[in-house]
């Protein structure tokens, strides 16, 4: 799986790339909760069926949310979150929600059995696998999502990389590391907790920690002489 460090340094760069003059300790730390708090859905296993990457991972909740800010901050005559916590607070709080979708729900997205990508409202798992690309034979050619017609019916059937429910997808997890049958089974239970599992992850977070560490050491520019 794709470790809480590996988000969370992606999450870093997202941040230094969105924050511009707002990336400091109390951004940093709003946007490394956000990234991780997902993560908690892992506890809800031993109660829930399939809870690891569904009630912290789908686009519902966050389009929810990102409704409810936009409402707040864009359409009230007065944003109860602007006076609370300012201009800067609002930008922190949409770069939250935007790291929480990029940097670790799609990032999930693309891993192992997906995300409960519609949940609450559809139980569903959804894995965004497949390839785009040009062909001087086929043309264009894109896998990620593939329609094929029934030929007796003649309905279309449309697959998004769907894996399965939560009935029937677990995803290993510390809380978790094996399906509840496996685990009643087993006599020895081996919890891992990962750091990075592949290069690409252990390069994001290696990026993520020298983003912090460059913009830290990054002075302001020099004032220009007025002429």
């Amino acid at each position: 799986m794709v470790s809480s460090l590996v988000h969370a340094g992606f999450a870093l760069v997202l941040a230094a790339g969105l924050l511009k003059r707002s990336y400091d300790r109390q951004a940093l730390a709003a946007v490394l909760v956000v990234i991780v708090l997902p993560e908690a859905d892992a506890l809800l296993g031993p109660v829930m069926p399939g809870a690891h990457r569904t009630v912290g991972h789908n686009f519902v909740l966050p389009a929810a949310a990102g409704l409810l800010l936009y409402y707040d901050t864009r359409i009230r005559e007065t944003s109860l979150l602007r006076e609370r916590v300012t201009n800067t607070g609002v930008r922190i709080a949409w770069t939250a929600l935007f790291v929480h979708v990029f940097a670790h729900v799609f990032l999930d997205w693309a891993h192992l059995e997906g995300v409960n990508a519609l949940w609450p409202l559809h139980d569903g798992f959804l894995r965004l696998e497949g390839e785009l690309l040009w062909s001087s034979v086929d043309g264009l050619v894109q896998t990620f999502v593939e329609i094929d017609v029934d030929p007796e019916s003649g309905q279309r059937q449309v697959d998004a990389g769907s894996t399965g429910t939560t009935e029937s997808v677990h995803v290993n997890n510390p809380v978790e590391p094996d399906s509840p049958e496996e685990l009643e089974r087993a006599e020895t239970i081996d919890r891992r907790f990962p750091v990075a599992g592949r290069g690409w992850r252990l390069y994001l977070l290696g990026l993520g920690v020298f983003t912090v560490i460059a913009r830290h050491l990054q002075g302001d520019p020099p004032d220009e002489p007025v002429a």
